[in-house]
């Protein structure tokens, strides 16, 4: 695995380790008040990130695309804001990071969905 589909994995694994390293803190302190923020960490950050790395990884005439870059960023941006975001909209500190990230979540789904119908019409 390289290139864009390793920086995805990579990213995921760092997600999932965060994630189940604040799932204990939680578990610990009996303290479940960000519980959405975490698990919005493992869905959009372990998950989501690994399936785009193995779907580039798989079909590398897509991760060879300019868009798969432009995906990349939009893809952890949207992690790194909306983690944080939902903990400050929680704290009551601001929703403002929150609706970016999950902004740039939904644009970066799109353009997964664009990667993946121009890479299946390439490969017909």
């Amino acid at each position: 695995m390289k290139g864009i589909a390793l920086i995805f994995m990579i990213a995921s694994a760092v997600c999932a380790l965060a994630g189940m390293i604040w799932g204990i803190q939680m578990s610990i302190s009996g303290n479940h008040t960000l519980a959405s923020a975490h698990a919005h960490l493992n869905l959009l950050g372990w998950v989501s990130l690994a399936i785009f790395g193995f779907y580039y990884h798989l079909v590398p005439q897509a991760a060879a695309q300019a868009l798969a870059k432009v995906h990349l960023v939009v893809a952890l941006a949207g992690v790194v804001m909306i983690v944080p975001g939902i903990v400050m909209a929680i704290r009551t500190t601001g929703e403002t990071l929150a609706k970016i990230g999950s902004l740039l979540t939904i644009v970066s789904m799109l353009i997964f969905l664009v990667v993946l119908l121009t890479s299946s019409r390439r490969a017909a």
